[in-house]
């Protein structure tokens, strides 16, 4: 009887060390957006990153280092735009990336917006007021 105890608490022991093995490898659910992505016009990559419960992007290379001229804000517009977070807040809920911003270069505009992850493609959808009023961009994950 007791060889058959310590058998059971054996195998149980085992099935718990590889239960919470592979947990510690998976992702925490919505992780599975950070990494690199190359920008709509692959001139630019952006790291996407998680700092507490939040998720971020700033951009970590670009073809054609500038500054960030069109900001409203006098003094940002003489800061380069590599390294500057373009999107920023986001939470994870239910498949989606919700309540974030994303500031857009080229205009000097930031927007509220969503985004959303299917398989190698971020999809970003920023917006004014609701997301019917928007533009939507796509970009594309960079495999290491």
């Amino acid at each position: 009887m007791m060889r058959i105890f310590k058998i059971t608490l054996s195998a149980i022991a085992a099935w718990m060390m590889l239960s919470s093995a592979a947990l510690a490898q998976s992702p925490a659910k919505g992780d599975e957006i950070t990494g690199l992505y190359w920008s709509p016009e692959k001139d630019a990559k952006v790291e996407i990153y998680k700092k507490g419960v939040e998720y971020f992007g700033k951009s970590v290379w670009v073809a054609h280092p500038r500054r960030d001229n069109k900001n409203p804000n006098e003094t940002l517009k003489n800061r380069e735009l590599l390294g500057i977070d373009l999107f920023s807040g986001f939470h994870y809920n239910d498949g989606a990336y919700t309540s974030g911003k994303v500031y857009d270069p080229e205009s000097g505009k930031t927007y509220d917006c969503k985004m959303s992850l299917k398989g190698d493609i971020l999809k970003v959808r920023g917006y004014i007021g609701i997301s019917f009023f928007g533009r939507t961009a796509y970009f594309q994950r960079i495999k290491s």
